[in-house]
C-alpha cells in the first residue's frame, strides 16, 4: 500500500464530499498522510491501512434514538467491543440503535462503511452529537476515512483535538468504554 502526504494530486474521480474532506484539512493546516486502497468494509480491513499511516484507523459508529430525533457519532478504538448498554448508560439514554442509512446520507453526506468524523462538515443544522471514547485520544495519531472508504488519512490526535474538532463546531461528549 502507497502512502501519500496530503491531498491526491488529482482528483478526478473522487466524490465531491471527499473533496471537501481535503479541502477542510488543508484550510485547518492539518498535516496529514493518505492511503488509497480497495473498499475498507470492516475494521479488519482497516489494520493494515492503519499500520502504514502510523495510525490506527478509529471505529466510527452513526448512532440513534428510538424515536430516530438525537443522533450520535461515536468514535473508539478499532478493535474494542461496542456494547450499546455501556454507551446509553453513559449518555443516560434509554435505547441507542445503528441508524439508517438515509439518515447517514442526509446528515453526513456519507454511505454505510464511510462514516467519518469528516462528515461532521456536512451536519450544518448540528443535528449529530459527537462522541468520543477517551481510550482512541491515547493513540498519538489516528486515521479514518474522508468520507470515502476507499482512502483513509492518518494526523496527529492534537490536531484532531486542537484544529479539527474545533472548526467542526461539534463539542464532543467524552465516554469510557
Amino acid at each position: 500500500m502507497e502512502v501519500f502526504s496530503g491531498r491526491p494530486a488529482d482528483c478526478a474521480g473522487r466524490d465531491a464530499v471527499e473533496q471537501r474532506s481535503y479541502d477542510l484539512l488543508d484550510r485547518l493546516g492539518v498535516e496529514y498522510l493518505r492511503a488509497d486502497h480497495p473498499a475498507a468494509l470492516t475494521m479488519e480491513d482497516c489494520v493494515s491501512i492503519g499500520q502504514a499511516l502510523d495510525a490506527p484507523v478509529c471505529k466510527n459508529l452513526f448512532l440513534c434514538n428510538r424515536q430516530k430525533t438525537c443522533y450520535y457519532l461515536l468514535l473508539m478504538e478499532g478493535d474494542k467491543p461496542f456494547k450499546t448498554k455501556d454507551l446509553s448508560a453513559q449518555l443516560e439514554i434509554a435505547r441507542l440503535s445503528f441508524a439508517d442509512e438515509e439518515a447517514m446520507d442526509r446528515l453526513l453526506g456519507v454511505r454505510p462503511g464511510s462514516v467519518s468524523p469528516l462528515g461532521l462538515e456536512n451536519d450544518r443544522d448540528k443535528r449529530v452529537q459527537l462522541v468520543i471514547d477517551r481510550a482512541l485520544l491515547a493513540h498519538p495519531r489516528i486515521g479514518c476515512h474522508p468520507c470515502r472508504n476507499t482512502s483513509t488519512v492518518g494526523f496527529s490526535t492534537e490536531d484532531f483535538i486542537h484544529k479539527l474538532l474545533p472548526a467542526l463546531g461539534h463539542p464532543p461528549a467524552y465516554v469510557r468504554l
